[in-house]
Order: C-alpha cells, then sequence, then structure tokens
C-alpha cells in the first residue's frame, strides 16, 4: 500500500536555472498557441446556486482549513502512525469526529478542503468515499469549497471525474473551472468573492477576495521528476481575476486606494516555502525528506506571480502532514494546514490538526463596518479540549503588510 507520498519518490532532485527558464519558456508559448496540453472545458459540470458569501454582523470571516483527510472505507480503513494504544479503535472515522468537533467548536463561514480529500489508492468506491469524508460539511449547512491533492484521483474516479462529483455535492461553492475559461491545466482553479457586512457601504463589494487552484499531482513532463506545479494558464487566470476585482474595488461606489486582501489556497507547496526555519516562522517543519518540504523539483514562478498582483497576503496549502507553519517571505504569508485525516501518514503522539483563519474588519466613525482590518489565524489540535495553538496575526491595514 501506498501510504505517503514520500513513497512515491522518494529523494527529489535539483534542477538548474537555465533548465527551470528553458520548461517556463516552453509553457508560456504552449499556453500563446493554445496548446494540447491544457485542460479543455467541453462539457463542466452545472454549478450549484450560488450562496453570496459576506462578513458577518460581528465584521468577521471565519475559514476552517482542512488538509489532507486521505479519506478511504470508513470504519474499516486503519489509521497510520497513531500510538500503540489508539491501532484497535482507529479508522477514518477518527477523522469524521475530529472534523464534526472542528465546526461546532469554531463555527466557520466557509469550509475549505485542502487536497488529499481522499486517498483514492485505498478506497472502493471513490464517489462513496468523498460523500462520506464530506458529510460532516454536507451536515452543517455551511458553505463548503474543496480542491485537489495527488492522491484523489487514484481510485475508481479521474481527476476530472473527482472534481466534477464534488461540483454537484450539496452546499459546496466549489467549481469545475472559470466559466470565463475555455483553455486552462487542472480541475477546479476558481474565486470566490466575500462581501462586506449587509446594511453597509462595503456590502456590495468584495472586501477579501478567495483563490483556489488545482497544483496538480505528478510531473507530466517525462525529464521533470516529482510533483507537479501551477502552470502558465493557471497563473494567466489569476492574473487577470486579481486584476479584475482591484480595478472593481478601487471604482465607486466606496472608491478605494488599492486591492481588497486576498487568499490562496492549494495543494502542493511552493519552492519557497524552503525558506523558513526555526527562526523565522511559527510551527513547525518536521518532514525529513530533502528541506523539509515536498514541493515541485521546477520553480513555476507563482510566488512571483503572486509578488506582482501585490493583493494575496496568505497562501495555504497541505501535502507534507507534519509540517504546520507560517512564514512571511516579501509580505506574503507560507502557511500550511497541518495533517488532518488519520488514515495519511503523520507522527505518533504528535497530534493531528486543523487551522483557522479569521478576518477582520474595521470600524468605522459612523459605528458601522468597513474593509478589511486584520487577519489572523491559529490552530487547533484533536485533543480532549481541542487545544489552540500558534495564534498570530498573518496582516494587518494598519502596519501596511505582514507581520513576522
Amino acid at each position: 500500500m501506498v501510504s505517503s507520498k514520500r513513497n512515491v519518490f522518494g529523494t527529489k532532485g535539483e534542477m538548474g536555472i537555465d533548465f527551470m527558464v528553458l520548461v517556463l519558456s516552453v509553457s508560456w508559448f504552449c499556453l500563446t498557441s493554445i496548446c494540447v496540453s491544457a485542460t479543455k472545458q467541453a462539457y463542466p459540470p452545472t454549478p450549484q446556486p450560488n450562496q453570496n458569501l459576506r462578513f458577518d454582523q460581528n465584521g468577521e470571516f471565519k475559514i476552517l482549513q482542512v488538509a489532507d483527510m486521505h479519506y478511504a472505507n470508513g470504519k474499516t480503513t486503519p489509521c497510520l502512525d497513531v500510538l500503540p494504544s489508539q491501532n484497535f479503535s482507529c479508522s477514518d472515522l477518527n477523522t469524521t469526529v475530529f472534523l464534526n468537533r472542528m465546526i461546532k467548536a469554531e463555527k466557520p463561514n466557509l469550509i475549505v478542503f485542502t487536497g488529499d480529500n481522499i486517498f483514492g489508492f485505498d478506497s472502493s468506491d471513490s464517489a462513496k468515499s468523498l460523500d462520506a469524508a464530506f458529510a460532516p460539511a454536507i451536515a452543517s449547512n455551511i458553505p463548503w469549497v474543496a480542491v485537489l491533492g495527488n492522491h484523489d484521483q487514484e481510485g475508481t474516479l479521474s481527476r476530472a471525474g473527482v472534481m466534477n462529483h464534488i461540483v454537484g455535492m450539496k452546499n459546496t461553492l466549489s467549481k469545475f473551472n472559470p466559466p470565463e475559461v475555455h483553455i486552462i491545466d487542472g480541475f477546479g482553479n476558481y474565486n470566490l468573492d466575500v462581501g462586506g457586512v449587509q446594511g453597509t457601504d462595503f456590502e456590495n463589494k468584495s472586501v477579501l477576495n478567495l483563490y483556489f487552484l488545482d497544483s496538480g499531482d505528478y510531473s507530466q513532463v517525462s525529464t521533470i521528476f516529482g510533483y507537479d506545479w501551477i502552470k502558465p494558464s493557471q497563473q494567466l487566470w489569476f492574473q487577470r481575476t486579481s486584476a479584475k476585482l482591484k480595478k472593481a474595488y478601487i471604482s465607486k461606489p466606496v472608491p478605494q486606494k488599492d486591492a481588497a486582501p486576498g487568499l490562496a489556497y492549494f495543494h502542493i507547496p511552493l519552492p519557497e516555502y524552503a525558506s523558513f526555519d526555526s527562526s523565522n516562522m511559527t510551527g513547525v517543519k518536521q518532514e525529513p525528506d530533502g528541506n523539509g518540504i515536498s514541493s515541485p523539483s521546477v520553480n513555476s514562478g507563482f510566488f512571483t506571480t503572486l509578488l506582482a498582483a501585490g493583493d494575496v497576503k496568505a497562501v495555504f496549502t497541505g501535502h507534507d502532514h507534519i509540517n504546520d507553519f507560517c512564514g512571511n517571505l516579501m509580505n506574503i504569508q507560507l502557511c500550511y494546514g497541518g495533517g488532518f485525516g488519520y488514515h495519511a501518514y503523520g507522527k505518533a503522539g504528535w497530534p493531528r490538526r486543523a487551522r483557522v483563519v479569521v478576518a477582520s474588519l474595521e470600524k468605522t466613525g459612523k459605528g458601522s463596518w468597513g474593509d478589511v482590518k486584520s487577519i489572523k489565524t491559529w490552530k487547533r489540535l484533536d485533543d480532549q479540549h481541542l487545544t489552540g495553538i500558534d495564534g498570530e496575526v498573518l496582516w494587518s491595514k494598519s502596519t501596511g503588510g505582514n507581520q513576522g
């Protein structure tokens, strides 16, 4: 049984700068000439009716990130890397219980699943596994979204089939791909607007922009070893979407000076996640391979694209289950969710965990709510008390940037 992403590739190779430039140049050429490697949406599924996201009357919007559930077959699926005392009774159902506890404790406005939602290799029926994995979110009636990881498609559904199934589920705001883009790599690239408090000047503006991308699974280029990466077609879509949102935000009514803050969610971490150690991050880096992260072996430049766009304040990924840190690089916070699922590899005695992010609005002189003032985060552990740890401010309007 392939139980860990580390077993798939082993040691990752290093790529020279000249080769990376060549790869990117070829990719951009493919994009402009409608390269056949991009995903053509012939018959995308019909999305769920739009459900408007907005800040609540307390001026807050809370997001629960669930990374790497690795759900398979429920009570017959064993747990991995737990204490000996837990082995006998532990199964996928522990993941379900943890998700229910987190939803009840945090009461989020949105639940985001950042890939490897199921472990297709061990699932006997991918559709049933997806239904069971997302059941607590559906039952809560809280809006939720998902992106794909590198293991979701390894069962009875293709990658497109998995995303198609997700889009058709109840209460989800997930999208197969942006309807206005006919050719784009991957399945599940989309954005969501979060409006201001109803009844305020910002009720018809998106004061927080959420971006979701498919970071792929494994390299499809025979000469490139390892995991997949975010392609030029996806980056172009992000750039255009970010620019469009900025234009709307700085225009009437209530014209603003700059873009609304944004958050990005996908599965495989960017190579820039390797920039951190215990001196410049909050949380831990425990992955044993290479430099402690499992990113693509080529750098597709998406971090530079994020920097140039200027609106994304934090990126959230999964994939590396025993990393859970956030680090500030050039005023963008790069964060892990931390391993959530019990059928995913972990570390015995190191509790499964989830990340919470809260964006808070500024109080105006009229006693109303304005735009986003700060973005904070913390994690909760799956222990008796759902212990909260590592609370920090990711971004604050008053300082004009992220907190280090």
